[in-house]
């Protein structure tokens, strides 16, 4: 365990799975207290037996739910320092012509407002903390906020709408003169258990491997741990003047044409 976030109490939504849960135990390892939120009880119960962090069931799209989530961190810390607002889904989406408006309006309640009540609680809490208002929000974005796909509208789109969440919300707590950080990371295809899965049950996982990996200049998919580690770094006081920007973690799959 390191001292990075030694005294911190850090919010990771989403954090039952993939990158959520390999941020919980990045940020439990650099030494903050966590919270982490979820679906899957079943999942969370073994995360926090084996992180020591607390799991809260909660789906970041249900607004009453909100208030006990951060009453339970409240009375356990009475501070809330790193929130990283990582909850998401795929499940309905598809091209601008077929996705039907339930699909839509369901990736919507997760992945924009989900997301929008995730760091709107956050910065809440985090202007209550007794030394004063300061803290560091992270959201989840995609390099799709960049290069949009054909067939996932509906993920594409949010996954834009959040980097600039990222910003207002930035320049709004600048503003107010709160110390309190937003930033968005935008990850390309990282090799989680759901990736790993979907290439071991197809019929040539080696094309579809060589797929993925081809994605990126680097020739290969991100890891979970290098995505936590940029959560940690950015909710650490290192990056104490990195506010509203949008971080791209996606061995250059973005940066511009490969060539032929």
């Amino acid at each position: 365990m390191t001292e990075r976030l030694a005294g911190k109490v850090a919010l990771v939504t989403g954090g039952t799975s993939g990158i959520g849960a390999g941020t919980v135990a990045r940020l439990r390892n650099d030494g903050a207290q966590v919270f982490f939120t979820g679906r899957n009880e079943d999942a969370g119960t073994e995360i926090a037996g084996q992180t020591g962090a607390t799991f809260i069931r909660h789906e970041v799209s249900d607004v009453d739910g909100w208030a006990d989530v951060i009453a339970q961190i409240r009375d356990a810390h009475g501070r809330l320092d790193i929130a990283f607002a990582n909850a998401g889904m795929e499940r309905g989406d598809g091209s601008v012509e077929d996705i039907s408006l339930d699909g839509w309006n369901g990736i919507l309640a997760v992945n924009q407002t989900g997301v929008m009540l995730t760091v709107q609680h956050a910065i809440r809490a985090m202007r209550d903390n007794p030394d004063g208002p300061n803290g560091s929000i992270i959201i989840n974005s995609s390099m799709n906020a960049n290069r949009a796909m054909g067939n996932f509208v509906a993920y594409s789109v949010t996954k834009a709408a959040v980097v600039a969440l990222a910003k207002s919300a930035a320049i709004h707590c600048g503003n107010q003169g709160y110390k309190i950080r937003v930033n968005a990371i935008l990850p390309g295809v990282v090799e989680t258990a759901l990736i790993s899965n979907l290439i071991a049950s197809n019929e040539n996982p080696d094309a579809m491997r060589a797929g993925y990996a081809g994605m990126s200049p680097l020739k290969r998919m991100g890891e979970v741990e290098e995505i936590a580690a940029l959560v940690s770094f950015l909710g650490s006081d290192e990056a104490a003047f990195i506010s509203g920007a949008d971080l791209t973690i996606d061995g250059a799959s973005t940066a511009g044409m490969m060539g032929l």
